[in-house]
């Protein structure tokens, strides 16, 4: 079978079924056992499967997506972040679009900690939006700052997506990880400076509050109980990575243990809180294991037809540089991202992109910052961004698509600056890396 045909059907029956509604993991599996039998061979395809499937699992790299996603549940489902959030709104006073700032913050900071950018924009948005609605807020300053650091949990660690695509990709999990720190942080930075910015221009988008009187120690107390603690169950995750002294599976399992303690030690944790959150684990853990079941064979299907050696030598023929390759993969992920979810862009794009990438010598890791960092834009982009739905599952009635859209688009601005830097300057995603173990 010609690789053109081979490459078309099986990228097109996967578009074909994710557009019918069939879930990403089964649409995935579908495609992947049909492309096996026919290009592998009948039933030694389907038999290489299920070694592939099994070999893929049982993977030990694997380990941290599950314990990431439970250490973000247990302090979710414990209340520590809505506490956090009300310790951060105490501490910042004084500054122009003063709510958008701790919104920004406290998203920064629960980013940090969940590495679900799903729960960190319900969560700010249950929790900050109908205060800064009903204080005069413009809903574009109310909703925008909430959609945009709600997504930051795609880029920082801990990001378990950020090991589904090192696993795929074949890129250092633990280096992967700590490059995601400079850039997340850069973003939270420019978005404090546009808030302020556009609140000083503009005053009327977030009027001026009257804030009781506390003493300072009415004011820092709870930010001493309720955000220190926090920021030491991120040190002890990014910190023992960035040390060396402990691989990512280990980070995970001692931010799970310290999630665990500060849980109990704010006697916010019942069994029933525990029982939960591992529910909640164990049904996204299971979808992303089922499409990584799928992934090594999907890749071989395309290699064997010689689907990726002949799309590497069509693309060598008009002799590209290495950044022209780069912008062209930005140019499908940004595109793809308007219409399909996160995974699913992963698994249609990997097996192509990072034989490609490869051939062109292109970094890794700048590799995998640029897919993680689209991957949060397309968590953003109309008309199907995912967040889209979850801030208007959470807004008012009266707040319509069309007003949300708005509200995100110059965070949208800025994320995409921020990308362009990176293509500009690889360090910012491969400097920090550099240091780990030093």
């Amino acid at each position: 079978m010609d690789w053109v045909l081979t490459l078309t059907l099986m990228l097109g029956g996967l578009a074909v079924l994710l557009l019918i509604g069939l879930p990403v993991a089964f649409a995935f599996i579908a495609v992947t056992t049909v492309g096996a039998y026919v290009v592998l061979g009948g039933e030694r395809g389907i038999l290489q499967l299920a070694r592939n499937a099994s070999n893929s699992v049982a993977n030990f790299q694997l380990a941290p997506i599950p314990l990431f996603i439970l250490m973000g549940e247990i302090l979710f489902q414990t209340g520590v972040a809505h506490r956090a959030i009300d310790a951060i709104e105490r501490v910042v006073t004084k500054i122009p679009g003063r709510m958008s700032v701790v919104t920004i913050f406290g998203g920064t900071i629960f980013a940090a900690l969940s590495g679900s950018t799903i729960a960190n924009t319900a969560m700010l948005g249950s929790t900050l939006l109908p205060g800064m609605l009903k204080r005069g807020y413009h809903p574009s300053m109310a909703m925008g700052p909430i959609m945009a650091s709600g997504a930051i949990a795609m880029l920082i660690p801990p990001s378990a997506l950020a090991v589904l695509v090192g696993s795929l990709a074949g890129i250092s999990i633990s280096g992967l990880l700590i490059a995601g720190v400079v850039p997340a942080l850069l973003l939270a930075v420019l978005f404090v400076v546009y808030v302020v910015g556009r609140s000083i221009l503009d005053p009327s988008v977030a009027p001026t509050e009257v804030l009781p009187d506390m003493t300072r120690r009415e004011r820092w107390t709870p930010f001493v109980i309720y955000v220190l603690p926090l920021s030491l169950l991120f040190a002890v995750v990014i910190g023992s990575l960035l040390m060396g002294i402990a691989t990512p599976t280990e980070s995970a399992a001692l931010g799970c243990v310290a999630a665990i303690l500060i849980g109990a030690g704010y006697r916010a944790l019942s069994w029933a809180k525990l029982a939960a959150a591992l529910m909640e684990t164990l049904k996204l853990a299971v979808m992303i294991l089922f499409i990584i079941a799928a992934s090594q064979t999907f890749a071989q299907v395309l290699s064997f037809s010689g689907a990726t050696n002949g799309l590497i030598s069509a693309i060598n023929t008009i002799e590209p540089t290495p950044l022209m390759v780069l912008l062209g993969m930005i140019a499908i992920l940004l595109f793809l991202g308007c219409f399909i979810d996160q995974v699913s862009m992963l698994m249609v794009t990997v097996p192509v992109f990072v034989p490609l990438a490869d051939a062109m010598q292109i970094n890794d890791l700048v590799l995998g910052v640029v897919y993680l960092l689209t991957m949060e834009i397309g968590l953003l982009t109309p008309p199907f961004g995912l967040l889209l739905f979850v801030m208007r599952g959470v807004a008012p009635p009266e707040i319509g698509m069309r007003q949300i859209y708005s509200a995100v688009m110059p965070f949208l601005l800025i994320k995409l600056f921020v990308l362009a830097l990176i293509v500009w300057m690889p360090a910012l995603g491969t400097w920090l890396p550099s240091l780990m173990g030093r």
